[in-house]
């Protein structure tokens, strides 16, 4: 049984009256767990106030599919105050990492306690708060975290495609130079005139103009390819498939190789066949190094995305692009988009830039296109507009999901809330998106919600006020 001695080591208890605790004392019930037990898990409803009082009780919860510590109850403790008064479930696990002893009060008896005795009630409250910070604290790390592995992982896998076409392209140009190297070398020693290479040369010019500016469109490109492999079958060239292709992509017509060929097709050395190979190889070379140049130029695009979308070389506070802001996020998150999202964008031309916390506003970004990612289920249209309304910049994020159900939309912006499942989301998402809006830029925000349509709503002062 309870002793009122190991009630008297907790501060609440010290306020009450001795017939109370002795009231106490009665009414509860012994627990007893062994390590490694678990008392409470994630979800689950509490109905009950416990004393621990001997032992140790871990306090953990599941983030991304793993199970994170949050704090410790060390006896003399008591804790569950909070869901009796939010009449929530846990949004903790409870386990024992030592024997444990406790005892538990009913939900209708604590309730009591709070209601006799305002000092008692005024300490658990203190407690309350000191552990919701807590919670709050972690759950937001968690969430930053959360956030910068999801846009960590979607950067790694767009800067992949790129990157393998930058090392490919660098992996083939090496061999190819060489191998153009020794073909001109070989030219030298026949002592070709110089007016005969220079036709050679102002055809491989001509055909590095239209690999550069995409001067070949697809159609004509395969009909070109068709003519020049049976003229160089004709022609007897070895492999001629392997020359067709790059020099239809630089525009080269059967005529003008018939021209550049026509002293050589009675020649019985390799010089017989080299200028073909030359051209070939020259062009083959320069759509490689276009194609690594794209690579190296989309790496460096996603960087500077990256380094935007965190303000990393900038103050706090700066002038910024709310459409930069955007169209960085939409960049981050193209992984996901891409897979069967249709982004639909309506952007006003006259949206001033304002006086902003950058990084902090593209969280706000961040959150509400993931969220409609998510609520799409990763199909769908995704429709962002902006406009100026008298003094503000408005915004608005649009996905085609299910909706939110009408019974739970008066707690989307309350902390701690979602609709995700255990371990899937913090219900600080929204709750951040608010806090930065209203508090930080002195904005407001709204949404509105049906089936197949979620629209949330952003307006931000074009005259800054922004809070410290």
């Amino acid at each position: 049984m309870l002793c009122v001695k190991e009630l008297l080591k907790l501060e609440p208890f010290q306020k009450l009256p001795p017939s109370r605790l002795n009231w106490v004392c009665d009414r509860a019930k012994e627990i007893k767990l062994s390590k490694g037990e678990t008392l409470l898990n994630e979800g689950d409803r509490v109905e009950g106030f416990f004393i621990l009082i001997s032992g140790k009780i871990g306090v953990t919860r599941h983030s991304e599919g793993i199970e994170m510590p949050v704090e410790q109850y060390q006896a003399p403790a008591f804790f569950g105050e909070i869901q009796i008064l939010s009449d929530e479930s846990i949004p903790v696990n409870l386990r024992a990492l030592c024997d444990c002893c406790f005892y538990e009060i009913s939900e209708n008896d604590f309730r009591e306690l709070l209601h006799e005795c305002r000092d008692f009630e005024r300490i658990v409250f203190r407690v309350v708060e000191r552990r919701l910070r807590v919670l709050e604290s972690f759950l937001r790390n968690r969430e930053k975290m959360a956030a910068l592995g999801t846009l960590a992982a979607g950067l790694a896998h767009e800067l992949n495609n790129p990157a393998a076409a930058l090392v490919r392209a660098l992996r083939e140009v090496m061999p190819a130079l060489q191998e153009l190297e020794r073909m001109n070398l070989l030219a030298g020693q026949r002592n070709v005139e110089q007016e005969h290479i220079q036709e050679w040369q102002e055809v491989r010019e001509a055909g590095y103009n239209a690999i550069i500016n995409n001067s070949i469109d697809l159609v004509t490109l395969s009909d070109r390819e068709e003519e020049l492999l049976e003229w160089l079958e004709d022609y007897e060239v070895e492999k001629p498939w392997n020359l067709a292709e790059p020099i239809a992509s630089a525009g080269i017509e059967v005529e003008t190789l018939q021209r550049l060929t026509d002293r050589w097709k009675e020649d019985p050395t390799e010089l017989r066949d080299q200028g073909l190979r030359w051209l070939a190889l020259s062009f083959d070379v320069m759509s490689t190094i276009k194609s690594g140049l794209r690579g190296a130029e989309r790496i460096s695009q996603l960087v500077h995305s990256m380094k935007s979308y965190s303000h990393l070389d900038r103050g706090v506070q700066q002038v910024v692009d709310v459409h930069e802001g955007l169209e960085d996020t939409l960049r981050l998150f193209s992984y996901k988009i891409k897979q069967g999202i249709e982004v639909r964008r309506s952007y006003a031309a006259n949206i001033p830039k304002i006086l902003a916390y950058g990084s902090e506003l593209n969280q706000v970004w961040t959150n509400l296109i993931d969220n409609a990612i998510d609520a799409m289920a990763g199909k769908g249209i995704l429709e962002i507009t902006t406009c100026v309304d008298n003094k503000y910049v408005r915004i608005e994020v649009t996905d085609s999901g299910a909706g939110i159900p009408p019974e739970i939309q008066w707690r989307i912006f309350e902390p701690f809330y979602t609709t995700k499942g255990v371990g899937k989301g913090s219900g600080l998402g929204l709750d951040a998106v608010k806090r930065i809006v209203e508090n930080r830029h002195r904005g407001t925000i709204s949404f509105e919600s049906k089936p197949g349509k979620t629209t949330f709503l952003v307006c931000l002062p074009i005259v800054s006020q922004t809070a410290s």
